[in-house]
């Protein structure tokens, strides 16, 4: 491979077999400039992935300063992206190693073979920076290592880039396609820090809402995918922080959107809200080990747990059981929702899988793993928690619904003695009445004994102990009911409770009839009074 990225194999002479017979031999390999197309604009579904891959770079980079001193364990590393929406620009600089100048130009323009092949970091395949280009109209990389007395810049023409690739007359090979739309240059060290390296997106054009030019929806991403801190507020940010230390390096990065007073924090809160539904609180925290083959440790998990009262809503950021590599997210949240039996109740969870095992390899969009059998074991092994997340899932679904049984029994149940207590029917169905509040007592007793119930069951019991101690007192033969049709002649009362009688059955609403029913008592005991 040479400085600009072309891949060839020497033509070699013709070569005799063991028959003495001349075989043709393979031609020099021509690679089209169509592989950057695939390397750039098609490699990525998700637009807002080009801040994943420079931030992945970034973090790369500072881990390489800090391994080689020149980064301290006091120093932060940091990320630092300002947005300019007048002129559509992006930058994303990073405090790490840099890029040395006797290097910049070979490594900013290879494609493929990266010097971080078979080292424990992110990327490795050496074409993640190349996803501004299908973003960009200018696509620039600025860099200075640690002592260089000048900056590194090689600037692409993505206008020129596209105009040619979308040529179909002229079959350029990779590299003359690179040297006509970059240039490189060098650039004084004065005002530059020492080291650093930094991406610029110029002329962004406009996709989604123009979410690559929103600074929150940029924060929004990157709280999810980056190696960020937990927040500060967020309880259970030391006991996940402390557990995974044990096993994985989480080299977290501090990130700040146009010089933001705070950095960027994972979107992990002890509470919050949903909308016409009660605020979602986690209770507990559980942690999975993974094994792997030969007694190695495959991956880490840890499961946040709630009260499950349904889906969360995608504005938490948190929704999903998610995977990480090198604390950075692989996919969406949806990437474990085969895991489950029924893949809503991924939407249910929060939750990380830490992959520790390198053999686990997150593939070329970083939108899920190679398929092989180390992932297979990982995904096996995960079976049993994502079951155990959906029992939580059907048990409190189960456990709502009997709560509402209860609570509308318990309506029915008071509403008939209300009606009861009004002494405005007749005794056939004041009986009839009695009867049914009886069978929603009995309904009642039935729900509160189930083992799901088993919280508030006191409470459940003193509720039937007062309901039926009030339709004992109203159904009491000896009992009293002071209703103003007592004081009406046999008569004028039997059709009084004719017409309430049909005023409860012709209702579908009880609340509704024993309104009115108790107006019409009211109007009788006012005229009464007269």
């Amino acid at each position: 491979m040479n400085g600009l990225g072309s891949v060839s194999v020497p033509a070699a002479s013709s070569r005799s077999g063991a028959d003495g017979e001349k075989r043709p031999t393979v031609p020099e390999t021509f690679v089209g400039h169509d592989v950057l197309e695939l390397v750039s604009s098609a490699m990525h579904v998700d637009p807002m992935a080009v801040y994943r891959e420079y931030v992945q770079n970034a973090a790369d980079a500072i881990d390489a300063a800090r391994l080689a001193g020149g980064l301290s364990a006091a120093q932060a590393g940091r990320v630092d992206i300002s947005v300019d929406r007048a002129t559509r620009t992006v930058r994303i600089r990073d405090n790490g190693c840099g890029v040395a100048a006797g290097e910049f130009g070979h490594r900013l323009t290879a494609f493929g073979g990266s010097v971080k092949r078979g080292r424990p970091v992110r990327g490795f395949r050496g074409v993640g920076r190349l996803a501004g280009l299908a973003y960009s109209q200018e696509l620039v990389f600025r860099s200075r290592a640690s002592g260089d007395p000048a900056a590194s810049e090689l600037r692409w023409d993505c206008r020129k880039l596209k105009a040619l690739l979308r040529e179909r007359d002229e079959a350029l090979c990779l590299a003359d396609l690179v040297r006509r739309v970059t240039v490189l240059r060098r650039l004084p060290a004065a005002g530059l820090p020492d080291p650093f390296f930094e991406v610029e997106m110029r002329g962004i054009v406009r996709l989604r809402n123009d979410a690559l030019m929103s600074p929150s929806a940029i924060a929004a991403y990157l709280s999810q995918v980056a190696p960020v801190p937990f927040s500060p507020q967020f309880r259970f940010a030391s006991a996940i922080s402390t557990q995974l230390a044990h096993y994985v390096d989480l080299t977290e990065v501090e990130i700040r959107i146009d010089d933001a007073t705070e950095p960027l924090y994972r979107p992990h809160r002890d509470t919050f809200d949903v909308a016409g539904k009660p605020s979602v609180s986690f209770e507990t925290l559980d942690f999975l080990e993974i094994p792997g083959a030969e007694d190695h440790v495959a991956a880490v998990a840890w499961i946040l747990h709630h009260e499950y009262q349904g889906a969360l809503p995608t504005e938490s950021l948190v929704k999903g059981l998610r995977a990480r590599s090198g604390n950075m997210q692989v996919g969406g949240r949806a990437v474990l929702e085969g895991l489950f039996p029924e893949s809503r109740f991924n939407g249910w969870s929060v939750g990380e899988v830490h992959v520790i095992d390198r053999r686990i390899i997150p593939n070329g969009r970083r939108d899920n793993f190679e398929q092989n059998v180390h992932y297979y074991n990982l995904v096996n092994h995960l079976g049993p928690a994502a079951r155990d997340i959906a029992h939580r899932c059907r048990s409190s679904s189960v456990r709502r619904k009997g709560e509402r049984e209860f609570e509308s029994q318990a309506q029915a149940a008071a509403e008939l003695i209300g009606v009861l207590s009004q002494g405005s029917v007749d005794q056939l169905k004041q009986r009839e009445l009695a009867l049914s509040a009886e069978k929603a007592l009995l309904q009642m007793m039935k729900i509160a004994g189930r083992k799901l119930l088993n919280d508030g069951l006191i409470e459940r019991q003193k509720k039937i102990e007062v309901l039926r101690r009030e339709l004992s007192a109203v159904t009491n033969e000896h009992a009293t009911v002071t209703s103003p049709l007592a004081r009406l002649p046999d008569g004028e009362r039997k059709s009084y409770e004719h017409v309430f009688r049909l005023v409860y059955e012709c209702s579908t609403n009880r609340s509704a009839a024993k309104a009115l029913v108790d107006r019409i008592l009211l109007r009788i005991a006012e005229d009464g009074v007269r």
